[in-house]
């Protein structure tokens, strides 16, 4: 394990964006920006526009002027601008979201934290690490791994997606169950307010009941109560060993029991993730169908921990699955062979985007309890609507991608059908004490759906919050507040 001294040795060897003078703007929004920030950081060109405009969504509204924010100054200088001058300002990290949360839908400045991409320190003493919010998720995991620590959070796209924008959405991933989200791994956070002003929320300690959670209040606000410069986070130790078994059940059914009786026993998986029949055969049908024996349901389950405790709580599990129904079992006992099992699991999206529908990826939960009764609910909504769905997800914690699958989207009279069967499904969701969102966030895509999920004085509590900390409203403008 290297020293904190070797580390920190390395943290600053992180690639930066390259600096480079764009022409100057043609805008006065874009004039005025240069003047505080300089050329290189501003840019109103359409076709950097047009790329900030959208994220993985299908909303899209361009922004007027984009600007690239190397440090906390800058980022401050911009918003004490637009605060003054009452600009909406709509902060970006990658541009992976899947709600539409970083489209500037009002105009005004979109503002890419992506050159800040730095980190600053890995401290295997303290076990923190502390990064800018352009850094990317798997480097990070990497940073930590290479010296025998760990920063659990592991949505899907880790290799695209930033640590700003984990924070803003309180990212999750099928590690959660065991290690929880994002939150449970901001320690502190510096933030630029709507007015330009500069506070830390939080520190470097893992205990601190100082004042109110500050760091919670960020942690998940999607842009609209500050924009994150810098961020603490815990680290853990790694795991020694961890291995991973595959297992298919005839039916849907037997798979969630399994689940279930998975917890009985006692046992606590890093992860469990189920799989539905059409996403199945999408699989088998990009995969080939020697990759995922016959059946109609898929079960992973990955534990980790000291090899001899691994070893034994894997024998426990695949004996267990076998007395569930499980008609076929493969087992991965060390670090290649359960990455294997993961790109496996990460081909399923992609698959169902094979299929040549559009996928409306709904991250909804349900209490564990309710995993068959979603599955009986999405087969009936199928029936009723005509419209494909595919489930499959987070199994330990309810979270389970529930995908409504639309031909010709594009088509209005098609989206009215989908977005019917989207109210249909969230209703459903909320009757049965889920929540309509697990890690995207609300955004655009579930606006209409958040007075409902919150209720009138939760609803009322949240604009007062908005209010006090950006009374001009210009952060992240026309989404679910307003």
């Amino acid at each position: 394990m290297e020293s904190v001294e070797e580390v920190m040795e390395h943290a600053d060897d992180q690639p930066q964006a390259a600096r480079f003078a764009f022409a100057e703007p043609t805008s006065e929004l874009g004039r005025a920006l240069v003047e505080l920030l300089g050329q290189e950081k501003v840019c109103d060109a359409d076709d950097v526009r047009e790329t900030h405009a959208s994220d993985k969504w299908y909303a899209k509204a361009r922004p007027e002027v984009v600007v690239f924010a190397e440090s906390t100054e800058d980022v401050a200088k911009v918003m004490e601008y637009a605060h003054k001058h009452r600009i909406p300002v709509t902060t970006r990290g990658a541009g992976h979201g899947y709600v539409g949360g970083c489209v500037p839908l009002h105009g005004g400045i979109a503002l890419t934290v992506m050159r800040m991409n730095r980190i600053l320190e890995i401290n295997p003493l303290d076990g923190v690490a502390v990064v800018e919010p352009g850094v990317i998720t798997a480097e990070l995991q990497q940073a930590a791994h290479d010296c025998g620590w760990d920063y659990p959070p592991d949505p899907a796209s880790l290799k695209d997606c930033s640590i700003g924008g984990n924070v803003a959405t309180n990212a999750g991933g099928p590690r959660c169950l065991k290690y929880g989200v994002t939150r449970n791994y901001v320690l502190g956070l510096e933030v630029v307010l709507a007015t330009g002003k500069v506070v830390q929320c939080g520190g470097r300690v893992h205990k601190n009941k100082t004042g109110f959670d500050l760091v919670g209040l960020m942690t998940g606000s999607e842009g609209m109560l500050g924009v994150v410069t810098k961020a603490t986070l815990r680290l853990i130790p790694k795991p020694r060993s961890r291995a991973m078994l595959a297992a298919i059940f005839p039916e849907f059914e037997q798979a969630a029991a399994a689940v279930q009786a998975i917890f009985q026993k006692g046992h606590l998986p890093s992860a469990l993730e189920i799989t539905d029949t059409f996403t199945l055969q999408a699989a088998r049908n990009r995969l080939g169908a020697d990759r995922l024996p016959p059946g109609n349901a898929h079960l992973l389950v990955e534990t980790d921990g000291a090899p001899a405790a691994v070893q034994a709580e894997i024998d426990e599990l695949r004996a267990l699955l076998r007395e569930m129904g499980a008609t076929n079992i493969d087992a991965a006992m060390d670090e290649p062979s359960c990455e294997e099992f993961w790109k496996i699991r990460r081909e399923f999206s992609y698959s169902l985007r094979d299929t040549g529908l559009t996928k409306l990826n709904e991250d909804i939960v349900v209490p564990r309890s309710k995993l068959i009764a979603l599955v009986r609910f999405a087969e009936m909504l199928q029936l009723e609507t005509g419209l494909a769905i595919a489930c499959f997800g987070h199994a330990g914690d309810g979270n389970i991608h529930t995908n409504i699958m639309v031909d010709r989207y594009e088509n209005p009279e098609t989206r009215q059908r989908a977005d019917a069967a989207l109210d249909i499904l969230f209703t459903w969701i909320l009757a049965n004490g889920g929540a309509i969102t697990g890690e995207h966030g609300i955004g655009l895509a579930k606006k209409p759906w958040i007075q409902q999920a919150l209720g009138e004085e939760s609803m009322a509590l949240h604009r007062s919050i908005k209010r006090a900390v950006d009374p001009h409203g210009i952060l992240n403008p026309g989404k679910w507040l307003d």
